[in-house]
């Protein structure tokens, strides 16, 4: 496969034109000893970063339900701040620690109104 010269050659001087000289220049041109050593730092901050997010992100497999776990380093709920029932399935678990509330509580006020209740409504005793 033989190049042709000329036509690569027009070819970056079309680009150059539309897009200017630093699109056609080599990537190494501009590239200096202190340029690459704030690239690896800032490569390595990334990844110090990302590990540190990925630990606090990382799912734990609790009853067949993945729960993060900084969900799991909190204070542990008791009782439904609502009815005041414990926790027996494992729905209850996840509402409490989501919702502060018991699978039943959630489903009757909560479902569909999640930024309400995450604003701070909470229901009466005129409203059972």
């Amino acid at each position: 496969m033989s190049k042709d010269f000329n036509k690569i050659a027009a070819i970056e001087k079309a680009i150059s034109k539309k897009y200017g000289r630093e699109a056609v220049q080599n990537p190494k041109g501009n590239w200096n000893p202190e340029k690459e050593r704030e690239y690896l730092q800032q490569m390595k901050d990334f990844y110090k970063k990302s590990d540190i997010n990925e630990q606090w992100q990382e799912k734990i497999d609790i009853n067949g339900i993945k729960v993060s776990k900084k969900l799991l380093n909190r204070e542990s709920v008791v009782y439904c701040s609502v009815c005041g029932a414990q926790p027996q399935k494992t729905l209850d678990d996840v509402c409490l620690v989501k919702f502060e509330c018991c699978a039943k509580c959630y489903i009757k006020y909560v479902e569909d109104r999640e930024e309400r209740w995450k604003a701070g409504w909470r229901p009466n005793e005129q409203t059972d």
